[in-house]
């Protein structure tokens, strides 16, 4: 009894230490409770993605404010920071799978921002859900766009390529068939392409008629397998392919402005808001070219090599056969390694992919953007077209791409914005047909010309001599049996006879003479448009012996003119040389028309122009009888008279020419200096006329030295070998 007594009396203790348990645990849940809430509380958005990321099918939508919270969080975190690469794995299935309902679908895909990159499973788990065929229509075009639009931020593309027979399933609905086609144009290798895809593109553009998109997915299959696809295709094709980025563009340029150094931006989605839907003028944005990456997974079995992993050009030719194409094919402009690598295998499909992005890029950020005058900005321009200046130089022929976006650039530049650049650009314009050349390239550029400064003319002017230089090198080295190639690229399969590329040489050359004469006339003569001027025609005049063209065009006499009265020595010079250099070209035309029995002809009317220029200048400068009555430049004689000049027909010898006055003056003070009078006319007396055309030519003259030399027989090597030398104290 008393051991059942002591039982039972321990019976309440046990009971008050048991509640005393109970209570310990309790406070311990209820602490715990308060730091999840605390916890939350700091970090909503955690709290918000772990939500939805529980969301199941069945849940009730309306209503749901923890479901609207929660989304409202998670929007506000992606539109002004971006979205984790796992939070958009999460965020796409919910809106794919429709658990939070149809409407959240289209609502969540709208601020789906990358931070940073998009994981391939996640665009592979969302194609599962379209084969699904759960989500209507419209959701199904919103999630291809955005797949689109986020394309080259996806960090790996082989498994998204490995299921490309069920993306390419989808072409046959009517609605998606445009972005489809886009995003298989995006992907597809050469293992892709096969007969019965053809067969297949085919019936449905005999449906839909030559849709652009079809054309030019069509063309990438031609150019893989021209063997499957044997339908005409056009060698251009005008980019078929639209951007729909609107919903995410503005947010994206936000991201990547804080996430410049972090995000692999691509270029045609750096947009902003275009406040002024009319202007027409620029406004630019992260103008950079994408770092080298990798299509493949690296843990992949494939036996690729990767650009970003070469280091020497030995290393270029060791594996040049396993080398893979970068994600972003912009990213070949920013390597020169990538650029031996394009040139050496003249890949056709890479050419074709790089110019497709390099359209977009230049079109989106040049043409559609309104203005920003920031010099950051301008700068990333500059140094943009640059990069593109040199990967075109080094690769020795423009980009199709560039082409097409100056020809649309041209109608809306204002002269100014980032000119060198543009002219650059300009001179390696390929060769066009003379009618194309005054539609897209002469008519834009004569507004701009006749509307600008003098030294916009000047600039002008040099473009289109390096452009002429440009075409004339290639036909010195590409000529072959009267054939020649359109647009001087490699890549072209148009052809132009060698009487074609002669008229537009000569639509060129006589476009530049109205040019020049005009803006001679305007700007007064200037000294630095005369002297651009005459840098053209001594390419001009050098077409036949320099670079085998037979082609003698004559500069016209609104050059001719004001560049033999021109008051600098500088360009006098040059029109001498000039003249030298027609004159052998016209006299070995003449002997190898007589040799070959006329295989071309050189216009009789070009030896007349030629013979009344060379006349004009040997009676000015040799003759002193430029105004004489019966000469090509008889002036009136009441004129004359009223100008009160004593022996006018003298005033443009080699003695009173005005850009050779001075020379004159200090030979003859250095003959007499004792004399107080000038008198000129003393020059031309004896020895000391020979002593002043050496003392002339040999202050650099040689253009003026070979021009008498060859129209007077006046040598100055003749005049050093006579026994009346000079004396010591004489020039």
């Amino acid at each position: 009894m008393a051991e059942l007594s002591n039982l039972t009396g321990l019976a309440p203790d046990q009971s008050g230490e048991t509640d005393s348990t109970v209570s310990t645990a309790s406070n311990r849940s209820l602490r715990l409770a308060e730091k999840e809430k605390k916890k939350g509380e700091a970090d909503p958005f955690g709290l918000a993605v772990k939500y939805l990321s529980r969301v199941e099918a069945g849940t009730v939508v309306r209503g749901n404010d923890e479901l609207e919270r929660s989304l409202v969080v998670v929007e506000t975190v992606a539109l002004s920071n971006g979205l984790h690469p796992d939070v958009i794995a999460v965020l796409l299935d919910l809106a794919l799978s429709l658990n939070a309902g149809t409407a959240n679908c289209t609502r969540v895909l709208k601020f789906l921002i990358p931070a940073t990159v998009v994981p391939q499973e996640a665009i592979v788990r969302g194609v599962s859900w379209l084969c699904a065929g759960k989500m209507p229509m419209n959701a199904q075009v919103f999630f291809v766009r955005w797949v689109l639009t986020v394309f080259d931020l996806i960090d790996c593309k082989d498994h998204l390529r490995s299921i490309y027979g069920f993306i390419f399933s989808f072409v046959t609905e009517e609605n998606l068939c445009p972005f489809i086609c886009h995003l298989l144009y995006l992907l597809t290798m050469r293992e892709h392409v096969h007969a019965y895809r053809v067969r297949k593109l085919l019936d449905i553009q005999a449906k839909m008629g030559r849709q652009p998109f079809l054309t030019q997915l069509l063309a990438l299959y031609k150019v893989f397998r021209p063997d499957l696809v044997t339908v005409s295709v056009p060698s251009r094709v005008r980019t078929g392919f639209k951007n729909y980025n609107a919903p995410w563009k503005v947010a994206l340029s936000a991201v990547q402005r804080k996430n410049k150094g972090a995000v692999l931006v691509d270029q045609s989605l750096s947009l902003d808001v275009k406040e002024k839907p009319l202007s027409r003028k620029r406004k630019l944005h992260h103008l950079e070219i994408p770092p080298l990456s990798s299509v493949f997974d690296s843990n992949a079995k494939r036996k690729v090599f990767g650009l970003q992993e070469l280091r020497s050009f030995k290393q270029l030719l060791e594996n040049i056969d396993n080398i893979e194409l970068p994600a972003q094919m912009g990213s070949l402009l920013g390597s020169a390694l990538s650029l031996h690598y394009l040139d050496c295998v003249q890949d056709e499909s890479a050419f074709l992919r790089l110019n497709f992005w390099l359209g977009h890029s230049l079109q989106e950020e040049f043409l559609l953007c309104p203005v920003d005058g920031s010099s950051d900005n301008t700068s990333e321009a500059c140094r943009f077209l640059s990069t593109i200046l040199s990967s075109q130089q080094f690769l020795q022929e423009g980009f199709s791409s560039t082409e097409s976006f100056l020809y649309k650039f041209l109608s809306v530049w204002d002269g100014c914005l980032l000119r060198p650049q543009i002219l650059d650009l300009l001179s390696d314009i390929p060769l066009m047909p003379s009618f194309y050349m005054r539609k897209l390239l002469f008519e834009p550029l004569k507004q701009l010309y006749f509307s600008s400064t003098v030294f916009f003319k000047c600039s002008v002017i040099e473009c289109l001599n390096n452009m002429l230089v440009k075409w004339l090198t290639w036909h010195s080295v590409s000529v072959v049996k009267g054939g020649l190639d359109i647009s001087l690229n490699s890549n072209s399969t148009m052809a132009m006879t060698l009487s074609g590329f002669m008229d537009s040489v000569m639509e060129l050359v006589r476009f530049v003479g109205l040019l020049a004469s005009e803006g001679l006339r305007l700007e007064n003569c200037h000294v630095l448009l005369l002297n651009q001027t005459l840098a053209f025609y001594e390419t001009v005049c050098d077409m036949f012996l320099k670079f085998s063209l037979p082609l003698i065009i004559m500069l016209p006499a609104g050059v001719f003119y004001p560049a033999l009265f021109a008051t600098d020595s500088v360009s006098v010079d040059r029109l001498g040389y000039i003249m030298y250099r027609y004159r052998k070209n016209l006299t070995l035309a003449k002997r190898q028309e007589k040799q070959r029995e006329q295989t071309f002809h050189i216009s009789r009317n070009t030896y007349k122009e030629f013979n009344r220029n060379l006349q004009a200048m040997v009676n000015s400068m040799w003759n002193s009888s430029w105004c004489l009555p019966g000469s090509d430049l008889e002036v009136d004689k009441d004129l004359i008279a009223l100008s009160k000049v004593a022996e006018p027909w003298c005033c443009f010898d080699l003695i009173h020419h005005p850009a050779l006055f001075s020379y004159a003056i200090e030979f003859h003070q250095k003959c007499w200096p004792e004399r107080k009078d000038v008198d000129l006319g003393s020059i031309k007396a004896g020895k000391y006329w020979n002593w002043y055309m050496e003392f002339l030519f040999n202050q650099g003259f040689d253009g003026l030295n070979n021009f008498i030399q060859t129209n007077t027989g006046h040598s100055s090597s003749s005049l050093s070998s006579r026994d009346d030398r000079q004396p010591t104290s004489q020039p």
